[in-house]
């Protein structure tokens, strides 16, 4: 029997369902209401938002929904220590850039505000709190446990990194599966694989991470329909989460570029590549994608570096030079109302 989630009065969600955090515009307001107003727990992305737009993304979803929600954190990473590789994919990119008629945006470090975003989140009083990119002090998740009440969750991509996150203190583990779709959640970003670390399958990484830690885990990757969450909770899973599955629903705030290249099924399939933001991340296999298998490690720097390419691409429609994040089971995308789709995963899954 899986170990149940423990939320504080009055915050857990109705179904073991939650969504994914996903930064960049899917991840909107009515998308999260709709989940909440299923059953399932919405989590508002923080990265990539300033903490005033943080802290107004959560005000708005409050006004919008009386459902509980969570909200994930990203947690910064030291600068690169491959400027040089920075400044070739720069001079590499360039003249792409140019007949997108942009400059490539300024490499930076940053910590992503993420002392002002746990701030904001002290204001509140989310259900659940998650991290991702590393692991979280057991001094940070001691301060919003305490001050917000929320289940804080580390995101963990193989059995070593969940053993790590259990000694840290956390409540429960996001298990992003090989095939997930977005960024790795990978504590380090191991230049040694194309991945940033080891690519676990999700099954196979419900099963170490049981061995590795007793706490509640939710699975994520690959997960479109009822039978794959099933298949997960009975693998030992207390609960998944559901992001590529949502991209295409009405209410998600996915890039009509993004939205055709999936629901078109433009590309063969997916691939992990560093080559947008400079951080391993899974996405459809487009001309960028597939370009630069030698992309520096190099996060947020890159992320930075390509923005304004990125942004013009989508804005004129051009798929091939966007970031297209999404996991291995894209090509189950329906463009059903967020509500229907969970209720749907929902009874498939004999949860309802």
């Amino acid at each position: 029997m899986a170990p149940e989630l423990r939320f504080a009065p009055g915050r857990a969600p109705r179904l073991p369902i939650w969504s994914a955090p996903m930064a960049g515009g899917p991840s909107s307001t009515a998308l999260l209401a709709a989940v909440g107003a299923a059953g399932g727990l919405g989590l508002v992305p923080a990265g990539y938002l300033s903490a005033d737009a943080f802290a107004a993304k959560l005000d708005e979803l409050e006004a919008a929904s009386d459902a509980p929600w969570g909200a994930n954190l990203f947690l910064p990473g030291p600068p690169t220590a491959d400027p040089e590789g920075v400044a070739a994919h720069a001079a590499a990119l360039a003249p792409l850039a140019a007949e997108h008629g942009v400059e490539l945006g300024e490499p930076r470090w940053e910590d992503d505000a993420i002392d002002a975003k746990v701030a904001v989140l002290l204001g509140h009083e989310p259900a659940a709190v998650t991290f991702a990119f590393a692991c979280p002090s057991s001094e940070l998740v001691g301060r919003l446990r305490e001050g917000t009440g929320a289940v804080v969750v580390a995101t963990a991509t193989t059995p070593a990194e969940a053993a790590e996150a259990t000694a840290a203190g956390v409540d429960a583990l996001v298990l992003q599966g090989a095939e997930a779709g977005g960024h790795r959640g990978a504590f380090v970003d191991d230049r040694a694989f194309p991945g940033g670390g080891e690519l676990v399958p999700l099954l196979e990484l419900l099963r170490g991470a049981r061995a590795a830690s007793p706490l509640p885990l939710l699975a994520a990757g690959g997960l479109m329909d009822g039978a794959g969450v099933r298949q997960a909770l009975d693998a030992g899973a207390s609960g998944v989460q559901l992001g590529t599955a949502l991209l295409c629903t009405p209410e998600a705030g996915t890039s009509d570029t993004h939205r055709r290249a999936i629901l078109d099924r433009r590309y063969a399939g997916t691939t992990v590549t560093r080559g947008f933001t400079g951080r391993p991340a899974r996405g459809l296999a487009n001309p960028l994608a597939l370009a630069y298998p030698d992309a520096p490690s190099a996060y947020p720097e890159v992320h930075h570096l390509t923005r304004p390419l990125r942004a013009a691409a989508a804005a004129q429609g051009d798929p091939d030079a966007v970031h297209l994040w999404a996991g291995e089971g894209w090509r189950d995308a329906t463009e059903e109302p967020a509500a229907d789709l969970i209720a749907r995963i929902a009874r498939e899954a004999g949860l309802a």
